[in-house]
């Protein structure tokens, strides 16, 4: 098999090492000072995303918006100038599901496969080969993608035909953002009133309001370790899709967008490249003052 992957960023890289590890030949695209490890494992570099695609069977995306998709797949030096008839392309990015299909459409008439397979699980899940995988595509498809997804994931879904898998990845995106959010209100209630935060996070460990956002999150929240992760920009981007999907469906996601309001004011505090979970320090400066209780 001959693969391309196109996108090292903080998920892409794990992503690619545990591709590499299962000897499949792989060339990487545009690979920056901070992947040239992947060389020394294997990986090829390529000088554009039409080169990776040059014979590949089977060419996987993982970036970071839907301009990047298009561009990378339709622009100069993009994957179609070089795509196969009959290769399949997997975008593992989380991107528009309308812009999706549109992508789908224009790969198929092509004499391509589509599969949408964005994940969940953050870095920790890229290193550890963890990862939720959401599919969406033709049932053919996604079983010629699978041996290849599970190199990367442990719970892997089809969720239905193509554009399904970013609308279940927003759906995922929502319950962590709105999740988060509600960790860190909880984390600034309990330090305000002067509790030890970190023994409030075990003791809520042990109750329903137990959750992988307050096992992982909640501890980067006590360590101040914002470093990502998944940066609040992304995340960001996409709530702002699922809220861009209700709008044009006519409905209403209101908790949906007050936590965008309150990722907007991360962003104006510099906080754009934090990991999400820095939504604490949000609330703490949107929140001056206030000594603990004592």
């Amino acid at each position: 098999m001959q693969l391309a992957f196109i996108g090292l960023g903080t998920m892409g890289r794990p992503m690619v090492e545990h591709i590499l590890a299962a000897d499949i030949q792989t060339r990487c695209s545009r690979i920056k000072p901070v992947s040239e490890y992947l060389l020394e494992r294997g990986a090829v570099a390529a000088s554009s995303p039409a080169e990776a695609a040059r014979d590949a069977d089977i060419v996987i995306l993982m970036l970071p918006d839907t301009p990047d998709v298009e561009a990378v797949l339709f622009g100069p030096d993009g994957v179609a100038e070089t795509l196969t008839e009959g290769s399949l392309v997997i975008d593992m990015s989380s991107i528009s599901p309308v812009a999706t299909k549109e992508f789908a459409r224009r790969i198929k008439d092509m004499g391509a496969g589509y599969l949408d397979a964005p994940v969940s699980g953050g870095d920790v899940g890229a290193r550890a080969a963890s990862l939720s995988i959401m599919a969406g595509g033709s049932e053919a498809d996604f079983e010629r993608a699978l041996p290849v997804l599970k190199l990367m994931g442990k719970n892997i879904t089809r969720v239905g035909d193509v554009g399904a898998g970013q609308v279940c990845k927003v759906a995922n995106q929502v319950i962590v953002g709105l999740t988060i959010e509600a960790v860190s209100e909880a984390f600034l209630l309990a330090e305000r009133a002067g509790a030890d935060v970190a023994k409030v996070r075990d003791a809520l460990m042990g109750g329903f309001a137990q959750s992988r956002i307050l096992e992982v999150h909640g501890q980067r929240m006590i360590d101040g370790a914002f470093e990502p992760g998944f940066a609040m920009r992304l995340h960001r981007k996409d709530l702002n899709i699922a809220h861009d999907v209700a709008r044009s469906l006519d409905f209403s996601l209101p908790n949906t967008a007050s936590t965008i309001q309150l990722m907007n004011a991360g962003l104006s505090q510099g906080l754009a490249d934090k990991d999400h979970s820095a939504l604490l320090s949000v609330l703490r400066n949107i929140s001056p003052g206030g000594n603990a209780a004592s």
